[in-house]
């Protein structure tokens, strides 16, 4: 009975193409959508992801890592006394604008990292050495501040330009995850980004820390956030802080949610139909088969196969799409596309739920078929 119900299923071309392609479209405009829309909510909190470390404290009125509110420079003491602090340094992070020779300018994230231990740098580096920024005026690019600086051509070791009328040599190039606003990072250290900075009492952006051997991240958080009356979160916590805030002060969320909501929902009723009017079309068929016996529960396996087969080769057909849509369009880092398994995982399960759902309206006609339709005209 499996081999008869593919042949039908196979035999009708241009319904299964129909099925076919409704289902493709619609997984591969949810997961790509879905992927998409994940790599925007990781480049908003790159400034997260880009300084590994484990604990982060600041102003407890914080809303994301882009909003700095500056502390007092004794905060960093009172960091370090909170037991089970391995390490606290402390941290720059501001908005400044950088000048290159020809005149042109362009604004940078400035990371103020610090300078005996350097921790929070980047862990990729392309050219140069990290350890260089101990250097007068050092300055480490990421990959897109190269781009946006004049390119490879222009951005070399050893190139000097500005940075608030300061000067500023690149000793080093290094790899980072672009920033939802997308202004390229430069690292230097903390006492020259200070330097680098307008003139303000406070500077201090950060403090990250680590716990010592046997106290979780979690833990030392909420310790310093007791004893010091500061905000500290894990970067995991800062992390999805910075994603709440994003979806719930900007339209990316609706925006997406509503495209991927009807491109599923579209897809899916096209499937759905088609495999119906499939089903109707082919009660004659079936008509025969119960007119020789065939129960109505091997009629609804039929059916099942039918579904689930064309359905698990749409969700292959649209995933494969999708994935190679990321791999040639998000090349570099360009595109945000981050596809991950809860996302596959949530598509074929939803999927799976419409093929059952087409069955089973289909086979309750075919509950109520009577054998003689076969000999209608």
């Amino acid at each position: 009975m499996n081999y008869i119900a593919l042949k039908m299923l196979y035999g009708d071309r241009t319904k299964y193409l129909m099925l076919l392609c409704g289902l493709s479209f619609s997984v591969m405009l949810t997961v790509q959508q879905g992927s998409i829309f994940w790599g925007l909510m990781r480049w908003s909190h790159s400034g997260v992801t880009n300084i590994n470390a484990p604990v982060w404290v600041t102003d407890p009125n914080i809303n994301q890592v882009e909003e700095v509110k500056p502390l007092a420079d004794t905060a960093v003491t009172r960091v370090r006394s909170v037991e089970g602090v391995d390490w606290a340094v402390p941290l720059y992070k501001g908005v400044l604008r950088a000048r290159l020779a020809d005149g042109n300018y362009q604004q940078i994230s400035l990371v103020g990292l610090d300078a005996a231990t350097l921790l929070g740098r980047p862990a990729i580096v392309r050219e140069g050495r990290i350890e260089n920024l101990r250097a007068p005026d050092a300055v480490a690019l990421d990959q897109w501040a190269v781009d946006r600086l004049g390119g490879p051509q222009k951005i070399q070791l050893g190139t000097v330009f500005e940075i608030n009328d300061h000067k500023a040599i690149v000793a080093a190039i290094v790899h980072t995850q672009k920033s939802f606003q997308n202004i390229p990072f430069v690292y230097t250290t903390y006492e020259r980004a200070l330097t680098y900075s307008p003139r303000e009492r406070r500077k201090l952006s950060y403090i990250v820390a680590k716990p010592v051997a046997g106290v979780t991240p979690e833990q030392l958080a909420r310790r310093i956030a007791a004893e010091t009356g500061l905000g500290a979160f894990t970067a995991e916590e800062f992390g999805w802080k910075t994603i709440v805030w994003m979806l719930k002060n900007t339209g990316i969320g609706v925006n997406f949610g509503t495209t991927i909501l009807l491109g599923f929902i579209v897809g899916m009723a096209i499937a759905g139909l088609t495999f119906y009017l499939f089903t109707v079309e082919n009660l004659k068929q079936f008509g025969a088969l119960k007119a020789m016996g065939t129960g109505t529960g091997t009629l609804a396996q039929m059916i099942l196969l039918q579904s689930f087969t064309v359905g698990l080769t749409g969700y292959g057909i649209g995933v494969g799409l999708a994935t190679l849509f990321g791999r040639l369009t998000a090349r570099g880092g360009t595109l945000p596309f981050v596809e991950t398994w809860p996302l596959l995982a949530l598509v074929f399960v939803a999927l799976l739920g419409i093929c059952a759902l087409a069955s089973m309206i289909s086979i309750r006609k075919l509950a109520k078929l009577e054998p003689a339709i076969v000999f209608r005209g």
